[in-house]
């Protein structure tokens, strides 16, 4: 088997329902939908952290957050962590970036004006952490200059929760696709395989679509449903929660967004935002499959669309992120197209963990994975070798002090699910989560202290403790037995 292409799209903050081949049927993203139909999709893909970087370091390694060293934002990932670009790279592939990665520290006041980078494999880096333009290196806010384009969101109506961002031809999306296009046009000129991780920066907060995306929803405001929240819900859940819901995201940063103080319109204003976010992404990645066919690299391109973990919109009365692992944050979308290898038009069922791309990937090009990768492939499941619904028998996801914001307690605070049931554990507080998927999916039903729980609960506690247990890091390798 020739040695595929690998186009990666990885959204940032994009939860699993923003598509119409999930279910949504406000948003408008036929071109996802298509890659959907001629390939694999997943419905139970769940990101090994609610929070950027140790999402990140965890599916680019192969490794859980707290094993790679990528734990948290505002660390630096160590310099002899490896990722699969590396291997690859080393394996012949020519790897290539565009946008964001954060697995380093990322602050305008950082030197140098880039993120610090490892030996990443990446010979092509064009880096914008993200859409501000608030850094020197940042390549998009050059691409602006280079156009001479002199523009300033501004706040949509004058809602304190919406911007009108920059026009689709000037929007941070759009610099990151082409980026793209422009990589995989020349790459098609060379014998040599690639990979090309476009890191889109939407649909994250900001909410700032084009405008012209954003009225397409005002027709159907009405329509749109308001956050998923029961009054009350808060009061048997951790302190996390209560903690972001009353001050508003990011540790109070995100006020405007706090549970109360925001109208039935508001949050639909919001919710259309964002999926108008998404909208602009759907185009935009039909730009790249275009290019594909037009340069003749479809048929030899494997297609990964995901992203790095999911946003709470308003549900549970929170925005954003944070030490919470309801479904809006942690469940992802996941699409693999590779026409003639991967067959067409299946919907899997499997319980898969979004590191788990990582060892896929390299399985895909023939590479050898590193003995320190903690990963399961599902090459097997993609490929017609295995059973399609079936991979783990449960999902781990993982907080440790990810984010600056919570201190007193800090939060540490794991997962573990299963198809049916769900465990948060909100680590030195005594309080924690427990539900009921199947009976509860909204999982507004806190069952942890619930009398006729406890065996459920006891047996969720015993399978949480044997994934923690087993995510210690298997390097180094034993030398001798003694």
């Amino acid at each position: 088997m020739e040695r595929p292409n690998i186009l990666w799209i990885c959204t940032d903050q994009q939860r699993w329902d923003t598509l119409g081949c999930y279910g949504n049927e406000f948003v408008r993203t036929p071109v996802v939908d298509r890659l959907a139909k001629e390939g694999v999709i997943f419905d139970y893909c769940i990101s090994q952290s609610p929070i950027c970087t140790p999402s990140r370091a965890s599916f680019l390694t192969g490794r859980y957050p707290r094993t790679c060293g990528g734990r948290q934002n505002g660390a630096d990932i160590p310099a002899d962590e490896v990722l699969i670009t590396k291997v690859l790279a080393d394996a012949g592939y020519t790897c290539g970036l565009a946008g964001k990665l954060h697995l380093s520290t990322c602050h305008p006041a950082a030197q140098p004006h880039t993120e610090r980078r490892i030996d990443d494999g990446y010979a092509v880096f064009h880096w914008s952490h993200h859409s501000g333009l608030d850094w020197v290196g940042n390549e998009y806010g050059l691409w602006l200059t280079e156009k001479g384009v002199d523009y300033e969101p501004y706040p949509y109506e004058g809602s304190p929760h919406v911007d009108a961002g920059y026009p689709a031809e000037h929007h941070h999306t759009t610099w990151c696709v082409e980026k793209a296009m422009t990589f995989m046009e020349s790459a098609a000129d060379f014998e040599n395989p690639w990979l090309f991780s476009v890191n889109i920066y939407d649909p994250h907060h900001s909410f700032n679509p084009p405008v012209e995306y954003l009225e397409r929803y005002l027709d159907r405001l009405d329509e749109i449903p308001l956050p998923n929240y029961v009054d009350g819900e808060l009061a048997d859940k951790g302190p996390f929660q209560k903690i972001d819901s009353e001050q508003g995201g990011y540790g109070g940063t995100g006020q405007q967004f706090r549970e109360g103080e925001m109208s039935e319109r508001d949050h639909r204003l919001a919710r259309a935002a964002y999926w108008a976010m998404c909208d602009l992404v759907d185009d935009q990645v039909g730009r790249l499959l275009e290019k594909l066919e037009e340069t003749g690299q479809a048929e030899n391109t494997m297609v990964i669309f995901t992203s790095d973990h999911g946003e709470m919109l308003g549900d549970h009365g929170i925005y954003w992120k944070g030490p919470y692992f309801y479904e809006p944050a942690v469940r992802v979308p996941l699409i693999v197209r590779w026409p003639g290898v991967i067959p067409a038009g299946r919907r899997s069922g499997a319980l898969i963990e979004l590191s788990d791309l990582a060892p896929t990937i390299l399985e895909a090009a023939g590479a050898e994975r590193p003995v320190g990768m903690q990963a399961q492939p599902f090459w097997r499941l993609l490929t017609g070798e295995s059973e399609l619904h079936e991979h783990r028998e449960d999902l781990y996801s993982e907080y440790y002090n990810a984010m600056p914001w919570h201190r007193e307690p800090t939060a540490q605070v794991t997962m573990v699910r299963t198809r049916r049931h769900k465990l948060v554990a909100a680590h030195g507080t005594g309080t924690g989560e427990l539900y009921d998927l199947e009976d509860d999916p909204n999982e507004t039903r806190n069952l942890w202290n619930d009398p006729e729980s406890v065996d459920l609960k006891l047996a969720m506690y015993e399978r949480l403790a044997d994934r923690m247990a087993f995510t210690v890091d298997p390097l180094p390798v034993r030398q001798a037995d003694w």
